[in-house]
């Protein structure tokens, strides 16, 4: 276990739409920050995945568009080492969020819904595109990139709190 804990863990269903094309997402748009930001390691989990499986061909072709390669991921349950290591856990829903802390004991405090940091008004879930057409998954994966720049600003304050806390 690190001293700090470094790693971003992004939670879905089954680890193969939602969260492994949202970590892919962050983890690129952590590249263009700076340091300590840029060092965090970006992972993602389902509350329900079946290990080693691809990600769905939508979710590869939706982040293959914007220049993301995601043909390697493999899916994940939730571990007690990303458990250990997980700066903030980020859900896609309320029954993400709610398997989550039924999983853990004692229920984590740094988990929170992907959309949640948006403001009022803003829908804070983000539904599951599988089975659904690419567009579908484009429209999962817009939704992901709007919520980024608030992730971004809620890490950097959990990191530096982290880092006071060592």
């Amino acid at each position: 276990m690190p001293d700090t804990p470094d790693e971003i863990v992004f939670i879905c269903t089954a680890n193969t739409c939602r969260s492994p094309m949202a970590a892919a997402l962050f983890r690129h748009a952590l590249a263009a920050q700076d340091r300590p930001l840029r060092s965090l390691k970006v992972s993602s989990a389902g509350v329900s995945a079946f290990p080693g499986q691809a990600a769905s061909s939508n979710s590869v072709e939706a982040l293959k568009k914007v220049g993301i390669d995601l043909k390697d991921h493999r899916s994940q349950g939730l571990s007690q080492e990303l458990v250990d290591n997980a700066l903030a856990f980020f859900c896609m829903t309320d029954s993400h969020l709610a398997m989550l802390n039924y999983q853990i004991d004692p229920p984590p405090a740094n988990a929170f819904l992907m959309r949640q940091f948006m403001g009022d008004g803003v829908d804070d879930q983000i539904p599951d595109p599988f089975g659904g057409n690419l567009h579908l998954y484009e429209s999962c994966r817009d939704s992901m990139v709007e919520a980024i720049p608030s992730l971004i600003e809620v890490v950097q304050k959990l990191h530096a709190t982290a880092k006071q806390e060592k």
